[in-house]
Parts: structure tokens; C-alpha cells; sequence
């Protein structure tokens, strides 16, 4: 089989911003039960313990042209996977991943521009491999480097370079004086590389020089060719299609199953849904809602609050709640509008909106064992993880058919929309309450979606195909 090292910015349990780390935290376990050698190489940020990790490499020196920066590399085993660390404390010893307070590092671009240095580094020394997998914009200088330092290097010949799209609407776009801090000669800025708009866009650059591009869903890898969905870079993506590939994300039902949840009050399954009504009472409990009619449909929502989300839609939803008999359970943070949106929201309905801004992971699980409905109209969504969840809980969604969510949402497992307006939400959530009163067609639903099978086995089956191809050995 092949050995994979994978270079990304976060990963689960070690440093998590987003669904980025879910994946860097999952799919590699999942490669190495398929046969396949797996590491990954991240940065050690402040909030991973350095006695947690054990020396790989000291004294690595990698240059950015003439510049060059030390790192050492450590390393950890995590669910038999090898997880190498760059240690660099003058880039990554800081209280966030990216940003401090909401105000992103200046210095981004050449953080990450040694993780990709040191990329090519481990993959000399440390851990010799077939493939070079990049996630996301912050690694995606790891096939423009090796195409430039490492330029007849027969150390690096059969090596190939995959990048996957995680959420196209993060670049790494930068100033172009910014582009002279890479270390780069002049003929990588050009419109066919890393420049974009006078602008340095450090994903377009990887985008255009990897082997092989991948992205989250199958739809979303077709959105992300058309200039509605293309952030200014469906040009590029369109004349590589040949090249790129939706893979659609797996969940880790471990963690993730109602059969065997830890952080859920009742447990149940297809075979015995008895534990659902107890979740649903505890999760009213914990918002301050009434407990006198559990048939009442409850509406869960676990989201970052964000536009992206379609919570401009919600936002529309007012006459909604006033004309049904629903309650809504709320998790999540983030634009300010939206976090007092909602406490508004409870302090107008009282009866029917509960509301509880922050991260809490415990609470998201409760939700989704004790929702009826799962509301996600996102107006765009690379892949999405929580409406699977919802499926494996029996917690029926309600989604915008675009991306992931159009691939993993059927007509008979949910609800979905395909108009971006709050009016298509509205009538659509008007059909959910609708079906919901007939109760044994609701329960069929909720089992059809109970055992779909949306596991990383299958994912990464899909990537192991991938890899033999690029390496010839399919």
C-alpha cells in the first residue's frame, strides 16, 4: 500500500477551528485500517502540551529563498497514527490558530509557508513517502515548493502532491509584498500561479501546480466550477476538472451514535427508539422550555452563526414561530448580529426559543438526540457534518440542496430546498411540520435515515483508489 503524510493546519484532538480537523483527525486512522502508512504533520501550537510529545527531528533549517528558519519536529501517536509537530515558537507559541480576538496574524502567509517547508523536510527524513496530501490553503504551498526547490530531486520524483478544498472561501489571499516573503522567484507570481487581481492567493497557486485536487462532496466539486460558487476562482478549477475529484467526507460513528453515546442522557437505535423521548426532555430542560406536550415538534440548530449558514434566512423566520406551535433549541456563536438575534429571540418567545451561545459539546450531542427536526440552510456547505449526525440520531434535517448537504439529504430520509430565500425555508419547514403529524410515516423516515452508512470506511476507500491511480497502481 502507500505512505501518505498529510500536512494541514489542525486536527482533532490536538487544535480545532472548524470541520478541517474533524477530517485531518479521522481519515488517517481510517487509511492506516485499509493498510495504508499514515503521518501527519501539523503545527505545535501553544495549547499542545510539549511534554505530550517526544522528539522526531531537531535542528531542521528550511529556507524560504534566502531566508532560513529552524523548527524541530516532534512527534505523537494518535489512534495508530503518527502526528509530527513543527515546533516553531516564534510562529505558532500564541493563543489562537490563526487569529488573536478575531484579528488575523499579518504574518499568516509565512507561518504557513514554513509548515510546507518543513513539509518537504520530514518527507526526506523523518517519513519517506508516496504522496504528499495537502489540506486546505494553508498547505497548499507543499507542491509549489517541491516543484521549485525540489526541481530534479529524484528524491522527490514518484512523489505526488493531492490538495483537497475544504471551504473554498478561505485563499490565503494576501498583499502582493507578502509574495516576496516566500521566497519565491518572480515567475511564480503570474495570472497562471499565485497571483490573483494584483493580489497574492496562496490556495490559486496550489490549485493550479498539485497532482490531483479533491473537495468534500461530489456537488460541491461541481458549485466550485461555476461562478456562482467559484470565489473568483472557477476558471482555474474548471480547467483542471480533469483533475479533481469530490470525495465526500465521513463521520466517526464512534463518536457519533446514539446506540453507544456517553453524553446523552438515554441511549437507543433503529431496533429501540424508547431512549429518544428522555433526550428530547432533557435538552428541554437544559433550554428552559416546557415539558407539557413532548409531541410539540422541536427544531434543533448547532452552527457557527455566519451567513454561509443561512442565517439571514432564519433571521426572516419571526412570522414562523409565531403562527406554529414548535420550539427551537440554539447552539452556537459568531457574528454578533446573530448571537442577539437570538437572545432576542428568547426573550421575545420565551415559551418556544431557548437559546445558548458558546461551544459545548456535550449540549450539541443532547441536541441531536433530542431534536425532531435539524435545521441547516446554508447558502453554500462543502460537505456538512451535522446533518449526518442528524440521520444517525433519528433527528430529521432540513436543509439548502447544495453541496454536501444535497448529497448526503434524500427526499425520503429529509427535507430540502433549492431557492435561497426565506420563503422557500418557510415552505419547506411548512411541509416538515406537515409530514410530522403523521407519526408513523415520521418514524420510518427517521429510521431510512438512522441506517444510512456514512462512515470514513467509505471515504477512505475513495482516497485509496485515488492514491493507487496517481500512483499507477490501480
Amino acid at each position: 500500500m502507500s505512505r501518505i503524510l498529510m500536512v494541514a493546519s489542525e486536527a482533532t484532538p490536538f487544535a480545532k477551528s472548524g470541520g478541517l480537523a474533524d477530517v485531518v483527525g479521522a481519515l488517517p486512522a481510517e487509511l492506516v485500517k485499509q493498510g495504508h502508512e499514515v503521518a501527519v504533520l501539523m503545527p505545535r501550537y501553544r495549547r499542545i502540551p510539549w511534554e505530550d510529545t517526544e522528539s522526531a527531528f531537531d535542528n531542521m533549517v528550511v529556507y524560504a529563498g534566502s531566508t532560513p528558519y529552524r523548527v524541530d519536529i516532534r512527534k505523537a501517536l494518535h489512534n495508530g497514527v503518527t502526528y509530527f509537530f513543527v515546533e516553531a515558537p516564534y510562529f505558532f507559541d500564541r493563543n489562537g490558530l490563526y487569529d488573536d480576538g478575531g484579528r488575523e496574524y499579518g504574518d499568516n502567509h509565512r507561518r504557513f509557508a514554513v509548515l510546507s517547508l518543513a513539509a518537504l523536510g520530514v518527507a526526506q527524513t523523518v517519513f519517506p513517502c508516496d504522496i504528499l496530501h495537502c489540506h486546505d490553503w494553508q498547505a497548499a504551498l507543499v507542491p509549489i515548493y517541491k516543484a521549485d526547490q525540489q526541481h530534479g530531486n529524484p528524491f522527490f520524483d514518484h512523489v505526488r502532491t493531492v490538495l483537497t478544498i475544504h471551504n473554498l472561501g478561505y485563499q490565503g489571499r494576501y498583499g502582493k509584498e507578502c509574495f516576496w516573503d516566500l521566497g519565491l522567484n518572480s515567475g511564480w507570481f503570474s495570472p497562471d500561479k499565485l497571483e490573483f487581481h494584483g493580489d497574492l492567493d496562496i490556495l490559486k497557486g496550489g490549485l493550479a501546480i498539485a497532482d490531483w485536487l479533491t473537495t468534500v462532496s461530489p456537488t460541491y466539486a461541481r458549485e466550485i466550477q461555476t461562478y456562482e460558487g467559484g470565489f473568483g476562482l472557477d476558471s482555474v478549477l474548471y480547467s483542471r476538472s480533469s483533475a479533481l475529484t469530490g470525495i465526500l467526507n465521513g463521520v466517526d460513528y464512534d463518536e457519533w451514535n446514539p446506540a453507544i453515546d456517553k453524553l446523552i442522557p438515554a441511549n437507543f437505535s433503529p431496533a429501540d427508539l424508547s431512549g429518544k423521548r428522555e433526550c428530547k426532555l432533557q435538552v428541554l430542560g437544559e433550554f428552559g422550555l416546557p415539558i407539557d406536550n413532548s409531541d410539540r415538534p422541536l427544531i434543533g440548530i448547532v452552527s457557527r452563526f455566519a451567513s454561509q449558514k443561512g442565517f439571514d434566512l432564519i433571521a426572516g423566520l419571526v412570522p414562523f414561530i409565531e403562527e406554529n406551535d414548535i420550539q427551537l433549541a440554539v447552539l452556537g456563536s459568531g457574528e454578533w448580529r446573530y448571537e442577539q438575534m437570538f437572545n432576542e429571540w428568547q426573550r421575545r418567545f420565551p415559551g418556544k426559543v431557548g437559546v445558548w451561545i458558546g461551544y459545548n459539546n456535550a449540549l450539541a450531542h443532547k441536541i441531536e438526540a433530542g431534536s425532531d427536526l435539524f435545521l441547516m440552510p446554508s447558502l453554500y456547505e462543502p460537505c456538512g457534518l451535522n446533518q449526518i449526525y442528524s440521520l444517525k440520531y433519528g433527528t430529521v434535517p432540513l436543509v439548502r440542496a447544495t453541496g454536501g448537504l444535497d448529497d448526503t439529504i434524500q427526499e425520503d430520509t429529509g427535507f430540502k430546498f433549492s431557492w435561497y430565500s426565506t420563503g422557500a425555508l418557510y415552505d419547506c419547514l411548512r411541509a416538515a411540520l406537515g409530514a410530522y403529524r403523521n407519526r408513523d410515516a415520521w418514524k420510518a423516515r427517521m429510521l431510512r435515515g438512522m441506517n444510512k452508512d456514512f462512515s470514513w470506511a467509505v471515504s477512505a476507500g475513495a482516497y485509496s483508489d485515488l492514491y493507487r491511480m496517481l500512483l499507477g497502481r490501480a
